[in-house]
């Protein structure tokens, strides 16, 4: 492999972007972290990369800063449960294909976006999806059609980013990989809702929404960031989706265990989902009917997430790039809490 290639991952800043940005850092000389102006640049600024500024909603920025570029790896989204659907589609769909023009108009033939398993749908299923399962992205939850759920807009705005990237890589002749993380933990992850049941736990809450039979899908972060390594080895040819995740899934109950073991903290009680599934609904109608710019702590797709089993196969990870997750559950969750507590998070 070349290792003179000018490499650019955007949304260099968040969870999954910082982990790609440490990971090829070690491996690759012309390492370049787009982010957005004021962003928090901590988990990046020690690493010989070059930082530099700019918004994916803007094409001529883009158009501009990926001139020099041999490899676009697109991170940068709208990653929330809680929004309108332009401002989605604005980030997660016009975004992306900013990338995918800018890339083409200078030559650059060889791009990884960030997808989303939520394309699939994130239902209650028995079976382990694939990336022959289409795109079932919309979750009919308790009265969507008057109550648009965020969660929703994220997932739709991402399945249709794929949609129309793909589409682009094939009428331009473009190398695209598409990688569709499972749910992410990890070292400078707050959002991503293992950090906050920590906090909920630590508050002393003794219940909580959960069952215990339900099976959750999981990857530590920094393995993630080898999967994005392992797909620029590869420099597959042609337009790719490919799942990456641990093995297999794991039981909820047990994730969340081992969170708070580790934290040394109680494990709240599981509410059974008829108790908590109305007060869910309740409070996230109030929160749209009053415009808040934040959601409430309870929503239809947060409840849900406790009670659905939601795996997938990442047969076709192992395949395509040789990934297969060499971190287990329970030294991901160790190295993760020792970081929460070592930057005094808990």
């Amino acid at each position: 492999m070349d290792k003179g290639k000018n490499i650019l991952i955007t949304g260099a800043s968040g969870l999954v972007g910082s982990h790609i940005a440490h990971y090829f850092s070690r491996y690759e000389k012309n390492v370049y972290c787009l982010v957005r102006k004021g962003s928090n640049t901590d988990f990046i600024k020690d690493l010989p990369v070059k930082i530099i500024y700019g918004e994916i909603i803007d094409f001529a920025c883009l158009e501009t800063l990926f001139k020099g570029m041999d490899w676009i790896i697109h991170t940068a989204a709208k990653v929330t449960d809680w929004g309108n659907y332009p401002d989605y589609y604005l980030t997660n769909v016009t975004g992306t294909l900013n990338v995918m023009k800018a890339a083409f108009r200078n030559n650059i033939r060889n791009v990884i976006i960030t997808g989303s398993v939520s394309s699939y749908g994130e239902e209650n299923s028995s079976v382990l999806k694939d990336e022959t399962f289409g795109f079932r992205s919309h979750y009919p939850y308790a009265f969507h059609r008057i109550l648009p759920s965020g969660m929703n807009n994220y997932r739709d705005t991402k399945a249709e980013a794929t949609r129309q990237a793909m589409a682009f890589a094939g009428q331009h002749g473009i190398n695209l990989t598409v990688l569709e993380p499972v749910w992410i933990y990890g070292e400078n992850e707050s959002k991503s809702g293992f950090y906050e049941y920590l906090k909920i736990a630590r508050s002393g809450m003794p219940l909580m929404p959960g069952s215990r039979s339900n099976t959750f899908h999981v990857i530590y972060a920094r393995e993630l960031a080898r999967a994005y390594y392992l797909t620029f080895q590869k420099q597959l040819m042609g337009i790719h989706r490919i799942i990456i995740g641990n093995r297999e899934p794991e039981n909820m109950q047990s994730i969340y265990g081992l969170f708070c073991r580790e934290a040394g903290l109680k494990k709240p009680r599981n509410i059974p989902k008829w108790i908590i599934y109305p007060v869910a609904l309740i409070l996230e109608s109030l929160f749209l009917l009053l415009k808040r710019n934040f959601p409430p702590v309870l929503m239809r797709s947060r409840v849900n997430m406790f009670y659905d089993s939601i795996g997938f196969s990442t047969a076709n990870a192992e395949k395509l790039i040789g990934f297969k997750n060499q971190v287990d559950l329970e030294t991901g969750i160790h190295k993760t809490v020792q970081w929460y507590k070592k930057n005094k998070w808990i």
